[in-house]
């Protein structure tokens, strides 16, 4: 009993932090139809961002407000100078973010070298409950997955702003002949997906060895998310979080991780298959 309460606390805590990741990509791509290929980078930067923190000897708090925030800002900046320029050319948009990522892996070898760094745990203690013995760390990563979820789900689907964004989804052109400023509602989102994915880095990094190749680890389970989900529903980052992430860490807990990713990369290609715009995805 103890071993499958492990397992699935365990998919739980890996599809929570998905679900972080493929909420940015879904509504980046579901958007402007922009496939970010530095989404993994942007990760990777949130996960930096602890490691400088610590190194001025800042609170892990404070790391989570500058990760969220650093990349935020670093995204708005790659929409402005790169993506805003080639919405309309999308194999333009794949070489751009793909040669902005280069960059950012480049800058991040120049600045904290090619070894992996160590970020400390802020939680050592486990937790006891049910007669598990249960990191405390990843309990705290599920409820910051839980809240930061909920909140840009709240935003997407309770305000005028998510309104505006979902119409912008299903339609831009009508969108812009209603009178919203597309390129704003464009610059905002793509800074708040950036934003996610750096936070993602950011409750990941005390769990990995931080090093520059870290980002694609999480953004190829998470933009098969996306697709499996459905691009144009930002719900079905939710669907698609839960069906890969939770495939991927109960296989692997039974089976090896290079098993698990054959099989769920299979169960994918069958689902995308069937449901070529996502289980929840309409049709562009």
């Amino acid at each position: 009993m103890e071993i499958i309460l492990t397992i699935g606390l365990d998919a739980l805590c890996y599809i929570l932090t998905l679900l972080l990741v493929s909420i940015g990509l879904v509504i980046i791509f579901g958007l402007m139809n922009v496939v970010n290929m530095a989404h993994g980078e942007f990760f990777l930067l949130g996960a930096y961002s602890v490691v400088l923190v610590q190194k001025f000897g800042g609170p892990f708090w404070l790391a989570m407000i500058v990760g969220f925030v650093a990349v935020a800002i670093v995204g708005l900046i790659v929409e402005v100078l790169v993506v805003s320029r080639i919405y309309h050319r999308a194999l333009d948009t794949i070489l751009a973010t793909w040669g902005v990522s280069l960059v950012i892996k480049q800058a991040i070898i120049i600045f904290f070298g090619p070894a992996s760094q160590q970020v400390v745990t802020p939680f050592q203690a486990p937790a006891h409950f049910f007669g598990l013995v249960y990191p405390s760390y990843r309990l705290f990563i599920m409820l910051i997955s839980v809240m930061i979820s909920l909140c840009t789900f709240i935003i997407l689907y309770r305000t005028n702003l998510g309104l505006m964004v979902r119409g912008v989804i299903a339609n831009r052109h009508m969108s812009g002949c209603l009178g919203l400023n597309t390129q704003r509602i464009d610059r905002l989102t793509f800074a708040l997906g950036s934003g996610l994915a750096g936070l993602a880095g950011v409750i990941m990094a005390p769990l990995m060895s931080v090093d520059p190749q870290m980002g694609l680890g999480f953004f190829l389970p998470g933009f098969l998310s996306v697709l499996v989900g459905g691009a144009g529903s930002p719900l079905g980052a939710l669907w698609g979080a839960g069906l890969v992430g939770g495939g991927t860490s109960i296989i692997a807990a039974i089976k090896t991780p290079v098993v698990s990713q054959i099989i769920v990369f299979s169960m994918a290609m069958v689902v995308i298959r069937i449901f070529p715009n996502g289980i929840l995805g309409r049709n562009r």
